[in-house]
């Protein structure tokens, strides 16, 4: 028997929590976990009591053609980041990792997922250490949240994650 490590596991269950999302676009999940234990989840979706996209029938930004990473006040969704974020006590996510899995409309991993500036910002206040992207089935990206301070996107008009 072939046990699943620990890294993809923990990236399964956030693809799983993302099955929830109600994007028409793709389906983000997230996970925060610290210790081998599960903190909070999230997925993209709008918020409490407010229509989804797939309750509409239509995503706005995809009606107006606009890319990934671009005009994200035009969207319903909360992300699946900030949400596991918002899910969470502070002092759970100190030192923590976040999970996250994007997966199109059409099934395969998106391609080059990161935290949006936003969610960037959020991830760094709420004291999590390292956030890990799921790139296929069996792989994925580590990034150091150390970096998100010290690549400042903010500074320079560009906004990597």
């Amino acid at each position: 028997m072939t046990r699943r490590d620990k890294t993809n596991y923990y990236l399964d269950i956030a693809q799983t929590v993302g099955t929830r999302g109600t994007c028409l676009r793709r389906k983000y999940g997230a996970i925060i976990v610290k210790d081998d234990v599960i903190v909070s989840t999230g997925y993209a979706g709008a918020p409490r009591g407010r229509k989804n996209c797939c309750d509409l029938g239509y995503c706005t930004r995809q009606k107006m053609n606009i890319p990934r990473g671009e005009r994200y006040e035009l969207c319903r969704s909360v992300h699946a980041e900030a949400n596991a974020i918002i899910a969470a006590a502070r002092p759970d996510m100190l030192g923590s990792t976040l999970y996250l899995v994007g997966v199109e409309a059409d099934g395969s991993y998106t391609k080059d997922a990161r935290p949006c500036s936003m969610c960037a910002r959020m991830i760094i206040n709420a004291g999590i250490e390292t956030v890990v992207v799921r790139n296929t089935a069996d792989s994925y990206t580590v990034l150091r949240v150390a970096d998100f301070v010290e690549q400042d996107d903010s500074l320079n008009g560009t906004f990597g994650y």
